[in-house]
């Protein structure tokens, strides 16, 4: 992606374009109180539980801080908070993207997420099944082997 300087900290030109994220840069802090990022602090409680955001927030640091709050805002705030599809089947897609990936451990953050928004095992097999035949047996059972 193009790079841009800007008072001399880089920024991208997605940054540049939507004003959204013009405050994603070196900018920490600036998403706290926004009422989409508190939406999708709710949200990501909801669904991923207090121990998992507790930990996050305890990893964050002044470098780190504007990619959690756009995971907080946009991922969580925006994404998650969508009518379209419930909590369950947007999992469903993620376990199935991230098997397709080769991202296990992101895999298993959502399979101890499952209980809290009704995602059973017969659930994941059947994604994890479907994903050896369109992604690969390899990145199948990398999966399977996470939700032993």
């Amino acid at each position: 992606m193009e790079q841009l300087e800007d008072a001399g900290a880089p920024i991208s030109l997605l940054q540049r374009s939507r004003p959204e994220f013009r405050q994603l840069g070196n900018t920490g802090g600036t998403h706290l109180g926004n009422e989409r990022y508190e939406k999708g602090q709710q949200i990501r409680r909801e669904v991923l539980g207090d121990e998992y955001v507790d930990a996050a927030a305890r990893t964050t640091t002044d470098f780190n801080r504007p990619f959690q709050e756009l995971i907080g805002e946009y991922v969580w705030g925006t994404l998650w908070a969508r009518p379209g599809i419930d909590r369950r089947t947007r999992a469903m897609i993620n376990l199935g993207m991230l098997t397709a990936l080769g991202r296990t451990e992101e895999v298993k953050i959502y399979l101890k997420a499952g209980p809290n928004i009704g995602l059973t095992r017969d659930d994941v097999r059947e994604v994890l099944m479907q994903t050896a035949i369109y992604c690969g047996i390899p990145a199948a059972l990398d999966s399977f082997r996470a939700a032993q």
